[in-house]
């Protein structure tokens, strides 16, 4: 049996906050606001995947506003998925996904990105790709006021 699943992340710009993306301090200015270090790239992929094995969301696994999880590193939101996939008996095929945003570029952070994430899913950085796009200045990508990430995942029963 095999399973397709797409999550969605958004989260505005902060001050005084460092920026994270797929588990990598990306240099900036700006971070991302949110409950945990608002990494929108791993909260995608984690919904993704949890939505592929029919496990809820986030937020039903790490509900906002939770004091115990305020400023969790995403990271360990990916390890407690691939905990997940394991006990249910999936694999992870692939992951495609896409960080939206006009600034920072994603490009020179790819690879070490998805290493740092497949590293996380126990996985081979040849099954996850990470891309960057731009909006072409619309919206609020456009305008800088925020990063989106989605992704698709594959996942397969064992």
């Amino acid at each position: 049996m095999i399973r397709v699943g797409q999550g969605f992340d958004v989260h505005p710009f902060c001050d005084n906050k460092a920026l994270y993306l797929g588990g990598v301090e990306i240099p900036y200015h700006l971070g991302l606001s949110g409950h945990s270090d608002g990494d929108v790239l791993i909260h995608a992929i984690a919904d993704s995947l949890l939505g592929a094995i029919a496990k809820q969301d986030i937020g039903h696994h790490y509900p906002p506003g939770d004091p115990e999880t305020s400023g969790i590193d995403s990271k360990k939101i990916l390890h407690y998925t691939h905990e997940l996939l394991l006990e249910t008996g999936w694999l992870i095929c692939n992951i495609d996904c896409t960080v939206i945003c006009e600034k920072p570029k994603i490009a020179p952070f790819r690879e070490v990105m998805a290493a740092t994430m497949a590293e996380c899913l126990k996985i081979g950085q040849d099954q996850i790709q990470v891309k960057g796009t731009t909006t072409e200045k619309l919206g609020f990508t456009g305008r800088e006021e925020g990063i989106a990430a989605m992704a698709t995942c594959l996942v397969m029963k064992h």
